[in-house]
């Protein structure tokens, strides 16, 4: 607009267009005098500094204005973003460069996010999501939960997703023979435990538990009294006899650990006791091998879902004498020796004797049939007709239902006793199996050419939105909503985004979004050095996690500022995370919120062992990953890669004894490692009070730990607590940040350049209420490339 009416002539236009001209040529000229001042010493040329030129762009963003064009050509607005993005953090100018003045800093980036925010109006930019994407492996797990009320262990039948851009539902748009094969595998299994007809011959399930799991203490969902062992949900596809069996830990020789004394163990069903084992000391080495033969028994079980537990009962004898304090670890007689015995593992199996069920009524998840239907066919076709629409997200047709039907055709006509559920279980794996429901798609009108903007359907959006926040099928008023088409609406889509905000099934934006965003999936395959951190236990990695999930929950669920992730009034801990923190006063396996002391140095992401741990090696804190971790996702600038062929670190230097910041700083004087450790090391050496484990200490190794460090725009920090004010002090880059992650998890795609405008609205608009986390959400589901696609 702004290139159309200068082509006219200033004189001629009227004073709200003269005057919005106007305040467009002072931001132009103040950017082209910043960038001259303060840029072209080194981004000039063919010699420029990362070869990033900046010389070339005012210059002709000038000439294309005068010729009456769109202004801001695709790659200039890029490099003006990437621009952008280093001067906002104070990244560029370097620090030794000279600081720019408070104000005019503030001014030129006003204007600077003014011009670009005028580009993108001119051209506006959805970005190109494709078209076809598939469930992720989470997803498909969720979507079948949501459709039968099914948990079902994915993890079995189909491999695990690949990663990119820190989430694992960007590269979903592919569907290989043999991931299809995979799918079709996982209908059949999961059409057969929906609805049972196929199951003849009894089925296992083993649940182990992990070897380094220390079984002291009660676990959480067994009962008051109990302590160790292990409850889960198992899903009985038959009325019938099960036989439950369990396996105690061993040691490295096979030998039944920490069993000293008389213990009971109780097996649950439901929270109610079926069964209880008197375990005595085994006699002698057969003794030990075949203790576990009596530990099993049959029980007849009604079909459904249903919680199984194993536990022991607490014995009340006081505790043994010993020179020094146990670990609180403690899984296996070498370094951290059991005092009592413990669960290894429980296997269920059956039916064995399938029994009928008293009801004529069937009911599973979204599913309910009669037994013996007056008409089969019909019934047949009401089931999958409700089953369709959900799995499908959206009105079903006749078209729909005949590839189903006729599987439920072919299979009851071959069925005998139960020819009515054969038939189910056949249409309902080949319902599982369609690509309408493995496929997330966004259709393109035939009328939209290459390059426009067009927006999606009302279907499509509620499968986005749903799948954004839960992770699953959109819900039945969603789904009412969107046939209705009123999803279209700005008011109905934020009401509809804060109503899934608000309910149980954004759990998964903790479970899935949180655990890829804060690299919580890294946790299980993560083992500190135990020579180091003999304390080190499974039940310290879950807490560790926990506390991390729970900060996240609590955060949603008061619809606080999203600053309370780096800086909270309180923290979530159990007696285990509390100890390991030298917190005193917590007692219990469960998690209670806590309200923070100074001394205790706990509270935000940056201080919790979860984040800690997983940004250092197994033998001692990393200030390098440390840095790159908190500069990508809490401040929004990643480092660039490492060139090729870089050096190693050399920990050890002849006979001079160096600390690792000295090592680092010997690296540093290689100046192809010079230019990013640079940047990376002085924000994670503000973290290295902090072990491998997250333990707090002044002291390391005899000495004092130097935790001195500096933030991208040259402000010097001593630890935590200077940096998070240093961080909090410029909210928007943490903000930013997070945005940017939220959409692009929500998107299914990378974000580039030209999404950039967008966010920066998103963020603008939450500061007006502290950045709520709702805020943010709702300004990503009302967006520009949340609700609309650019054509290929």
């Amino acid at each position: 607009m702004i290139a159309s009416v200068l082509a006219l002539g200033v004189i001629q236009l009227p004073k709200s267009v003269a005057e919005e001209l106007s305040a467009y040529q002072d931001n132009l000229n103040i950017i082209e005098e910043l960038i001259s001042s303060s840029c072209l010493d080194c981004h000039t040329g063919a010699d420029a500094e990362r070869e990033f030129r900046l010389d070339d762009v005012i210059e002709d963003w000038k000439d294309s204005v005068r010729s009456g064009q769109t202004g801001l050509e695709r790659d200039a607005a890029i490099r003006l973003e990437q621009a952008l993005r280093r001067f906002s953090s104070h990244q560029m100018p370097p620090p030794d460069f000279g600081r720019i003045d408070e104000a005019e800093f503030v001014t030129a980036k006003l204007a600077w996010e003014s011009l670009l925010a005028d580009r993108a109006k001119q051209n506006p930019f959805a970005g190109q999501s494709a078209q076809i994407r598939r469930m992720t492996r989470t997803e498909y797990r969720n979507a079948i939960s949501d459709l039968f009320d099914l948990k079902v262990d994915v993890t079995q039948v189909l491999p695990p997703d690949s990663s990119s851009g820190g989430f694992d539902n960007i590269t979903v748009d592919d569907l290989s023979p043999l991931l299809l094969e995979r799918y079709l595998t996982a209908a059949t299994k999961i059409s057969r435990l929906v609805v049972g007809a196929s199951i003849d011959q009894p089925l296992g399930l083993t649940v182990r538990v992990p070897a380094d799991l220390t079984q002291q203490n009660h676990v959480p969902g067994l009962p008051l009294g109990t302590r160790g062992g292990v409850v889960f949900d198992h899903h009985f596809p038959r009325t019938g006899s099960y036989e439950v069996s369990v396996r105690l830990m061993r040691d490295r020789d096979e030998n039944i650990e920490g069993i000293y004394e008389p213990h009971q163990m109780d097996v649950l069903l439901d929270r109610e006791q079926i069964k209880r084992f008197e375990l005595k000391p085994p006699k002698g080495r057969q003794g030990h091998s075949e203790y576990d033969k009596h530990l099993r028994f049959r029980i007849d079980v009604q079909r459904g879902s249903h919680q199984i537990g194993v536990t022991f009962v607490e014995n009340g004898t006081s505790l043994q004498e010993i020179k020094r304090q146990p670990f609180d670890a403690s899984y296996n007689r070498h370094r951290h020796p059991r005092r009592t015995p413990a669960v290894a593992e429980v296997n269920v199996i059956g039916p064995f004797q399938i029994q009928a069920s008293g009801s004529d009524i069937v009911r599973c998840g979204q599913l309910s049939w009669e037994r013996v239907p007056n008409d089969p066919v019909d019934e047949a076709r009401q089931v999958l007709t409700r089953c369709l629409r959900i799995a499908y997200r959206r009105p079903i047709d006749e078209v729909d239902l005949r590839i189903p039907m006729k599987h439920f055709d072919v299979a009851y006509q071959e069925g005998a006793r139960f020819a009515f559920e054969q038939g189910l279980e056949a249409a309902l794996t080949s319902v599982l199996s369609n690509p309408h429901f493995l496929l997330k798609t966004i259709a393109q009108p035939e009328t939209v050419h290459g390059g426009t903007v067009y927006p999606i359907t009302s279907n499509e959006l509620a499968s986005r939105l749903s799948f954004f926040l839960c992770s699953s099928l959109p819900d039945e008023t969603l789904l009412r909503t969107a046939e209705q088409d009123r999803l279209v609406s700005d008011a109905e889509l934020e009401r509809q985004t804060r109503r899934l905000l608000a309910s149980d099934r954004a759990e998964s934006l903790v479970e899935n979004f949180a655990d890829q965003w804060l690299y919580l999936r890294n946790l299980p395959t993560i083992t500190p050095d135990l020579r180091r951190f003999p304390n080190f236990d499974h039940n310290l990695r879950e807490a560790f996690a926990s506390e991390t999930k729970l900060l996240f929950a609590d955060v949603i669920e008061r619809d606080a500022s999203v600053l309370e992730l780096l800086d909270p009034p309180h923290a979530f801990l159990n007696e285990r995370l509390a100890s390991h923190y030298g917190i005193p006063g917590i007692v219990g396996d469960h998690f209670r919120r806590v309200t923070l002391s100074p001394q205790w140095h706990r509270g935000g992401l940056l201080r919790q062992g979860s984040v800690l741990m997983a940004t250092s090696y197994a033998t001692r804190t990393s200030p390098t990953i440390r840095g790159a971790w908190v500069l990508e996702n809490i401040l929004g600038t990643p480092p660039p890669p490492p060139p090729p062929n870089v050096p190693t670190i050399q920990e050890k230097s002849g006979h001079v004894e160096l600390s690792f910041r000295q090592m680092l700083a010997k690296h540093r004087n290689d100046a192809a490692c010079a230019s990013c450790h640079d940047l990376i090391d002085p924000v994670g050496f503000a973290l290295d009070r902090f072990d491998a484990v997250g333990r707090w200490s002044q002291m390391r190794e005899g000495q004092t730990i130097d935790a001195e460090g500096r933030l991208p725009d040259g402000t010097i920090v001593d630890g935590v607590e200077a940096l998070e004010q240093g961080i909090i002090k410029q909210p928007e880059l943490f903000v930013t940040a997070l945005t940017e992650k939220l959409m692009t998890y929500a998107l299914g795609r990378p974000l580039t350049e030209l999404d950039g405008p967008e966010i920066r609205k998103i963020v603008q608009r939450a500061a007006e209420n502290g950045y709520r986390f709702s805020d943010l959400v709702c300004g990503i589901t009302k967006s520009v490339p949340f609700r609309y696609r650019t054509a290929d």
